[in-house]
């Protein structure tokens, strides 16, 4: 991929040079010696006289931090030039106190001038920069604006310097944020004494995201400046001895566009939430948005204590990515996995019909179905439309739980995805091993009734969810999930590529599979499915919603499901979006989840909302399923 560096390479040469250098009319002292004709060489070699004057440093050039980019070459974090002014103090340096704050009070009232604002700095401060890193520029105003910027930098008066250094910058601001994270400083200017190979400016290191995964292939080398002084302790040359290697490039699978579309959508429809976009045909995630997030701006150069504080005290966790780090009960998505084990195992067959009545006894409870009336007898491809909840209670005790928890392993469930992001959570698929620990006993007929609509111990995350309609989407082959394509360098020699890779297959049957094809048409074009408002006029859709409640009852909240892929036949695109319910709210993966997804859909396919026309759909193979009546409801589920 051919992707241009941030700023051109020959800058970092004058980077350095006006870093340490006095770029604006350098102050000297008042009866200055003449320059010699010959510049001392590095190799000073000074006696004990002059030991303390006569010496050369060799300091450290930080190199430009490499570019994060989407998997197209648009910017996701790069690097931009930023200014500090800073006292350029004559040598020798030979100022007493009383000369030294007066020459410093002198430069500090020039920049307040030209600034249009005070600067606080301590005599104190000045006098040690002075006594240990005089002959380094004296910073007293960081991070200049634009508009300060553009307000000094022709108005310069002797001995005093801007300062350049890059700062990291995320030209998308928000989007992607949580995924990207954010660099900070490695630590703050010194003011001790001088050391070899100290760098001239603080470096950053990743804190968060990509930024922090891939530190080190980011950083770079640093180059080497060399600065020299006589045995007068008078600067006699200076110059870059080696330059900076920038750090290398990380080029992502994410789909910029995608990734705000995404975002877009969960802003207009959820107070919190997440959207996960993969391409089902190599596992590659093209959009991965959480809601609500942050714009990682925020943490540069630095952020301050009380913007921090202000991120990790809200209440709806801004800097949690939901999209891996948080799991929720699946509802019925995950139904999808409970018919493949109940088809696949033979014990239920296709034209199998079981009564989608409004609750059925287990043991000493009650459980119920989501719709309020009973709706006859019904297949599994019925039931999948529809997503009778005692359909499914019914099958997954009939199959029992190892075939679930066998069949959900295999799409994924339970189980990290391995993106290279820190904290991704594996979500839990709830066997004896666990319910043991946790409850003191095996699973009960109870719990397969709750497992077999997505509810009681399991737990999934976005991602997993999203790729487990990947798989489903492409026809059985699990690919392993791929957020970052290559590391290069910045003249575009690849240093490390990840290759798409097929982990295994699924191994349901084609007859499985076309059935659950089917039903997931169904659900968002039939009479009676529950994903109307995900439908589309000119690409059939196939999905599934889902509703999930989870939490102890007094602060109980729903999790709204709607995960899929599209076109229905050779799918491009698999997508999960889950909705977080505030305690109490009635909220439902048909009304709340799927919205969301049509909204990005229509987007794509440049289609305008024209009410969702329900069209009817083939049968697998062309057999005659008989259907259950739709009824005049709100869509949930």
């Amino acid at each position: 991929m051919n992707l241009r560096w941030a700023f051109p390479f020959r800058f970092l040469c004058l980077l350095a040079a006006g870093w340490i250098g006095v770029t604006h009319g350098e102050a000297q002292s008042e009866s200055p010696s003449p320059a010699p004709e010959t510049p001392f060489e590095e190799t000073i070699v000074p006696t004990f006289e002059t030991q303390k004057l006569a010496r050369t440093y060799v300091l450290d050039i930080p190199a430009p931090r490499g570019q994060i980019t989407d998997r197209h070459g648009a910017p996701l974090a790069q690097n931009r030039l930023s200014y500090n002014l800073a006292i350029s103090f004559p040598t020798p340096l030979d100022f007493s106190d009383a000369q030294l704050l007066a020459f410093a009070a002198e430069k500090i009232r020039a920049a307040e001038k030209l600034l249009g604002r005070p600067l606080r700095i301590s005599d104190e401060l000045i006098k040690r920069h002075y006594g240990n890193r005089g002959i380094l520029p004296f910073e007293i105003a960081q991070n200049l604006t634009t508009e300060e910027y553009d307000r000094v930098k022709e108005r310069l008066p002797a001995g005093i310097a801007l300062r350049p250094y890059y700062v990291r910058t995320y030209p998308n601001g928000r989007i992607a944020g949580q995924i990207i994270g954010y660099s900070g400083k490695t630590g703050r200017n010194p003011d001790g004494l001088i050391d070899n190979h100290e760098v001239l400016w603080p470096e950053t290191e990743g804190r968060e995201g990509l930024e922090q995964t891939f530190n080190q292939v980011l950083t770079g080398r640093h180059g080497e400046y060399r600065i020299t002084f006589d045995q007068d302790g008078r600067k006699t040359s200076e110059k870059i001895v080696t330059p900076p290697v920038p750090g290398h490039t990380v080029v992502t699978t994410l789909d910029l566009r995608l990734q705000d579309l995404a975002e877009k959508a969960l802003e207009a429809k959820a107070k919190r939430g997440a959207i996960v976009i993969l391409d089902p045909n190599n596992g590659d995630i093209l959009a991965l948005a959480s809601w609500p997030t942050y714009d990682p701006n925020a943490f540069t150069p630095t952020i301050s204590t009380e913007k921090f504080k202000a991120l990790q005290d809200d209440p709806d966790i801004p800097l949690l990515p939901r999209a891996f780090r948080s799991s929720y009960p699946p509802g019925s998505v995950f139904k999808v996995a409970v018919g493949i084990a109940a088809l696949e195992t033979g014990l239920v067959r296709a034209d199998d019909e079981f009564d989608c009545v409004r609750a059925i006894q287990i043991g000493n409870l009650t459980f119920r179905n989501w719709k309020k009336t009973d709706r006859g007898l019904m297949n599994f491809v019925q039931a999948l439309t529809e997503s009778c909840d005692t359909w499914f209670y019914q099958a997954g005790i009939k199959i029992g739980a190892q075939p679930i928890l066998d069949w959900s392993l295999r799409l994924g469930f339970g189980a990290k995805t391995g993106i290279p992001l820190r904290g991704e959570v594996e979500g839990r698929m709830p066997n004896d091993q666990y319910m043991k620990a946790t409850h003191g006993r095996k699973l009960l007929n109870g719990d397969v009734a709750n497992l077999s609509i997505g509810q009681g111990d399991a737990e999934t995350t976005p991602l997993q969810v999203a790729q487990a309609f990947a798989i489903v989407g492409n026809g059985g082959t699990f690919y392993q999930t791929r957020l970052v394509q290559q590391v290069q360098t910045v003249d575009n020699e690849i240093v490390t590529a990840f290759q798409v890779r097929a982990k295994k297959t699924l191994g349901a049957s084609a007859d499985t599979m076309a059935q659950l094809r089917v039903g997931l048409i169904n659900a968002v074009s039939g009479p009676a499915g529950t994903a109307h408002q995900a439908s589309l006029e000119s690409v059939e859709v196939a999905g599934k919603t889902g509703t999930a409640q989870w939490g102890p009852k007094n602060k109980e909240r729903t999790a709204a499901w709607f995960a899929g892929f599209v076109p229905a036949e050779r799918p491009r695109l698999a997508f999960a979006a889950v909705y977080e319910g505030d305690v109490g709210a009635d909220v439902h993966g048909g009304s709340h989840a799927a919205p969301m997804i049509g909204m990005i859909l229509k987007d794509i396919y440049k289609e305008k909302d024209n009410g969702n026309k329900r069209r009817r759909t083939p049968e697998p193979g062309g057999t005659p399923i008989r259907r259950a009546e739709p009824v005049e409801e709100e869509e949930g589920d």
